[in-house]
């Protein structure tokens, strides 16, 4: 598969985070690209496998560590196989990068073997302790927490002590955790409670050698369900603790919780910017980390898509930009972003998928209304198990005559764009199309009343946006029993 897109692209209009979403700072040289929704490699051409981890930047070098699952080298391998539950640890995996784009294998932080065989290992964070001048690993192994220490960041690291309890937690124990270090080097976990996970909590690492969480303080408890993903970054003076809905590793909005104070004074709770429509880019929250550099700054979200366990599409790593109105942050969805580390500014990358929730992944469950599109015709408009790719498809059908369309209206940069499609249809219909309208000039549409036993994609070639919008979707007029499936939907622009 596609790699994370290794080679430079000269930047478009940059984001940093110092303006408002939607403001522009000029443009850096050239930038890396970030390629979502496939199996990222690392610089040697491997599979990057890395989940539920975290970043710490030392110098100019990021360093990345996450966990390798026996089943996510399964998933890999063979993707229409389905989801598989085979949470076993391979090893803890480290990467380092200088433009957050090209990462190389720098070796196994801690294998199973290191870990007494392993078990359940997840939720791993590294800080440096600046009294012992140790890198210090922290991860959740069964039912405790373990930690290890290590001279250098890219370094093997040895187990230093396990703790099974943490004081004020109401379980006694994290359910999902990240390290938090902030501007003072002073280090902690952000995690939410061990079952239920209703509790969300801030605990500092002991100062001395950081290898035990010294008691939690308790910043917010959730009263519309657990949380899990909990993550924690800073930005200009603001703390954001964020967190997904407690889904198992699936897709979810982000929920947040700001404080001018690291571990009190947490506002009410609620919905990141820009997470709705399509569910944090089909994921659930896995890291986040601010990048600052000399034009401008943005936070990185590291989007886990967990999608060996729960199949949630192609691509265990979806990284995207959050920017900011004020003390308020915006979650940017895209396909495809150029990323310019040491300048600290961003741009939506020229190959970049304009529609959000292109493959009806993000909703987890059977329905009809789905996650950043509109329907007309009720109940004919479902979710459907078994598309092109990942599980599901976008539906059309009933045992009725039915009149019915699912559509999306997106806001872009004018241009000329190639819309495309993989669908699957009885035929019979009056009138079934895939199409392309309001964007300035007249309605473009691609018939699919015709009998269609295998997924074919169809294409439409040249849509020139005038007017900064445009309505893409699918709609039929159709008899009884006629049916369309559709996946995959694309919008990039080419001109």
């Amino acid at each position: 598969m596609a790699s994370v897109v290794l080679s430079a692209a000269v930047a478009l209009t940059s984001v940093g985070g110092s303006v408002g979403a939607g403001a522009a700072t000029p443009a850096p040289q050239a930038a890396a690209t970030i390629q979502n929704d496939v199996f990222w490699k690392d610089t040697s051409g491997n599979p990057i496998y890395s989940q539920g981890g975290g970043v710490l930047k030392v110098g100019n070098t990021y360093y990345w560590y996450g966990a390798k699952y026996n089943g996510a080298v399964t998933y890999y391998n063979n993707p229409s196989a389905g989801k598989n539950g085979n949470t076993s640890l391979s090893a803890i995996t480290i990467y380092s990068s200088t433009d957050l784009a090209n990462w190389k294998f720098e070796g196994n932080a801690m294998t199973a073997s290191d870990l007494g065989g392993a078990g359940w290992v997840g939720r791993i964070g590294v800080a440096r302790n600046p009294n012992t001048g140790k890198y210090v690993l922290i991860s959740q192994l069964n039912s405790e927490l373990v930690f290890g220490t290590s001279s250098t960041p890219n370094g093997h690291f040895t187990k230093a002590a396990t703790q099974s309890n943490i004081a004020n937690v109401t379980t006694g124990m994290s359910g999902d955790q990240s390290v938090f270090v902030d501007d003072d080097g002073k280090a902690y976990l952000a995690f939410s409670n061990r079952s239920g996970r209703s509790h969300l909590y801030v605990a500092a690492l002991r100062p001395s050698d950081y290898l035990h969480v010294e008691p939690a303080a308790n910043i917010y408890n959730s009263s519309a369900g657990g949380r899990e993903g909990n993550v924690m970054f800073k930005y200009n003076g603001t703390y954001y603790f964020c967190s997904s809905d407690l889904h198992g590793w699936n897709a979810s909005h982000t929920y947040c919780n700001t404080s001018k104070k690291v571990a009190s004074g947490y506002s009410p709770e609620f919905v990141m910017q820009g997470t709705d429509a399509d569910f944090s880019h089909v994921t659930q929250t896995g890291l986040a980390f601010t990048v600052t550099g000399s034009q401008g700054s943005f936070v990185m979200f590291g989007g886990d898509r967990w999608s060996d366990f729960a199949g949630n599409g192609i691509g265990y790593n979806q990284w995207l930009p959050v920017t900011f109105n004020g003390t308020t942050p915006v979650f940017h969805s895209l396909s495809q972003w150029n990323v310019d580390a040491a300048a600290g500014t961003w741009s939506v990358g020229g190959g970049n998928n304009h529609v959000l929730n292109p493959s009806a992944e993000a909703d987890r469950v059977a329905q009809n209304n789905l996650a950043g599109w509109t329907i007309s015709g009720g109940n004919v408009n479902s979710n459907k198990q078994g598309g092109h790719t990942g599980r599901w498809a976008f539906a059309q059908s009933s045992s009725s005559a039915y009149n019915a369309s699912r559509y999306q209206n997106i806001s872009l940069p004018n241009g000329t764009y190639t819309l495309s499609a993989w669908v699957k249809s009885s035929g019979g219909q009056k009138q079934s199309a895939i199409f392309a309208k309001n964007f300035g000039g007249s309605e473009m549409s691609s018939s699919i009343n015709r009998a269609l036993g295998s997924w074919t994609k169809v294409t439409i070639s040249g849509i020139k946006v005038t007017n900064g919008s445009i309505q893409v979707g699918v709609s039929s007029d159709a008899n009884a029993g006629n049916w369309v499936n559709v996946d995959d939907f694309s919008l990039v622009q080419n001109g």
